[in-house]
């Protein structure tokens, strides 16, 4: 399990359900021991005095139930190092900002689970970490809620925060992150930005021109090297498929197809992340899993968070 995270940067972490990501976060927070590697911060080993600069928030919710959701925050901020003063005037912030200060004096089992989570999220930001690490942190929220913890990620990246986040929920994943690392069976599948995951060896186009949408097919299918297919829920318009390794190859179909008639349409046709997170964790599927603590889960990790 191998990848960085640059200063700056929001960085999704993502796959199916035992993939690892947990695991591995657990590691970064030294939660859990790796039986080997390192996670390593500026170029150094992750120490325990590093580890107080790093804002976590897990997936089984740490908040003590019957305490005052002030009064945690600032003895959370505490034990991070923040003096009783300072620790207050950022609970009292990040209470605010995060649309919960009116709960500061109730007990957090009182909360909707939405309000939890902000609160949880704070406790995550209370002390201005130098990294953030958080585990299906929109999970539940509302719309206005994922809205606003969107925007407080944005603001922490643009302070040179590096931001590591997981998610099942990809549309927002890649709406919201620079770089994405897809993981499977304990591995890193797939790393990049959106842009070079997305990039395909056989890039498609939408073709969508004013003739019979048999004479396009025909006249597609026999481009050299491509194939094509009824565009899905476009009876008049065609999906092609390119070798993308020929040069020029997506302008002689541009110029082909205006010489059939009036183009409505030309357009690229990109898979989405949903497609690729799809394609990546269901690779390999009829094999055999392997069994609980054979590799499928295994707490091996060796990643680094470079800023």
């Amino acid at each position: 399990m191998t990848f960085d995270v640059h200063a700056g940067e929001i960085f999704g972490f993502v796959g199916s359900n035992g993939a690892g990501k947990t695991t591995t976060m657990r590691i970064m927070l030294g939660v859990l021991a790796a039986d080997s590697g390192q996670v390593r911060w500026n170029g150094a080993e992750l120490d325990l005095q590093a580890r107080r600069r790093v804002g976590y928030m897990p997936e089984e919710r740490g908040l003590y139930p019957k305490m005052k959701v002030g009064d945690q925050l600032v003895y959370l901020a505490k034990l991070h190092g923040m003096s009783p003063a300072d620790a207050a005037s950022a609970t009292e912030y990040w209470t605010d900002r995060l649309g919960v200060g009116a709960r500061r004096g109730d007990n957090v089992e009182k909360l909707s689970l939405g309000n939890q989570q902000r609160v949880q999220l704070a406790a995550a930001l209370v002390h201005s970490p130098n990294v953030l690490v958080l585990d299906e942190p929109f999970s539940g929220l509302d719309p206005v809620a994922v809205d606003v913890m969107s925007a407080v990620l944005r603001e922490r990246a643009a302070a040179g925060v590096p931001v590591i986040f997981s998610s099942h929920q990809l549309d927002l994943v890649e709406r919201l992150c620079d770089r994405v690392g897809i993981v499977r069976a304990g591995q890193m599948e797939a790393l990049g930005t959106i842009d070079e995951l997305r990039t395909t060896d056989r890039p498609r186009w939408l073709v969508d021109v004013d003739a019979e949408p048999a004479t396009v097919l025909a006249w597609a299918a026999g481009l050299p090297g491509a194939t094509a297919q009824p565009a899905p829920d476009r009876p008049q318009a065609v999906l092609v498929e390119l070798d993308g390794a020929t040069p020029g190859a997506e302008q002689r179909l541009l110029t082909g197809a205006l010489a059939l008639g009036a183009v409505r349409e030309f357009a690229p046709v990109r898979p989405r992340l949903t497609d690729l997170f799809r394609h990546v964790v269901t690779a390999g599927d009829a094999e055999p899993t392997p069994p609980e603590g054979s590799g499928s889960r295994s707490r091996r990790a060796r990643s680094e968070v470079a800023a």
